[in-house]
């Protein structure tokens, strides 16, 4: 059985991430940093229902940590899907952005894209058969008010991904990304009113996290052979 890794397993669209790719069928291990519970949750109910996970916990923005947690995973196989889900808000008008704002937010994002993907690629290639699969959001797509820091951090493994899929294209693996919009979650909940959600998205309501999985599902498997560096939007017709 091919395995997955999907980090920031533990949220909301992590979790439906984790559920669909346990479908497909993978295995797969749920990454959290201080969730454990809440990756455990997600692994317990892939168990019963029929799947296989497990769950890893540790700080992506950690070079060594992750680097330790990455060599311990790999003892026991290498992963051919990776779901790089992992990242943070902190909002605020760059004018009054402190410098900790900017670089925890490029950190999770960027930084933690790099740590995870980087020692999984050699044993990935090894296989003949990949898939790498970041989450982004439309933010780096249109820019948002007061996310300067995280529109550029996403923004940042659009170029990234594109680049790696060049480099490993012969190899038999893919690299893309998946850009979601407003996707339902207690954050968008407490954030915005219906009628502003409506006003900001053609198809006049949220997403939900089951339709990004179904996305990320898509391109974790064989059907999606032939896409690659590819920035994918899924977001009501708003980019």
């Amino acid at each position: 059985m091919k395995r997955a890794l999907v980090t920031g397993g533990s949220g909301e669209i992590g979790a439906a991430i984790c559920r669909q790719l346990a479908q497909e069928p993978l295995h797969v291990v749920v990454h959290a940093h201080r969730h454990r519970a809440s990756a455990e949750n997600v692994a317990n109910q892939i168990i019963q229902a029929g799947g296989s996970a497990s769950v890893v916990c540790f700080d992506i923005t950690d070079a060594q940590a992750t680097q330790h947690a990455v060599a311990e995973i790999l003892e026991t196989g290498p992963i051919q899907v990776l779901v790089n889900n992992a990242g943070v808000h902190d909002d605020v008008p760059m004018a009054g952005m402190r410098a900790d704002q900017w670089n925890k937010v490029i950190a999770v994002s960027l930084f933690g894209f790099f740590n995870v993907t980087q020692p999984l690629l050699l044993p990935m290639i090894g296989t003949r058969w990949g898939r790498i699969i970041s989450i982004s959001s439309v933010s780096a797509i249109l820019g948002n008010r007061g996310q300067t820091n995280y529109a550029a951090a996403k923004a940042a493994l659009h170029g990234a991904s594109k680049s790696l899929a060049l480099e490993v294209a012969s190899r038999g693996v893919t690299v893309n990304v998946v850009a979601p919009g407003m996707i339902e979650s207690q954050m968008v909940e407490q954030t915005f009113e219906p009628k502003q959600i409506e006003a900001v998205v053609p198809m006049k309501r949220v997403g939900t996290p089951q339709e990004v999985a179904h996305l990320v599902g898509f391109l974790a498997s064989e059907k999606a052979a032939y896409i690659s560096g590819q920035v994918i939007g899924i977001n009501g017709g708003m980019a």
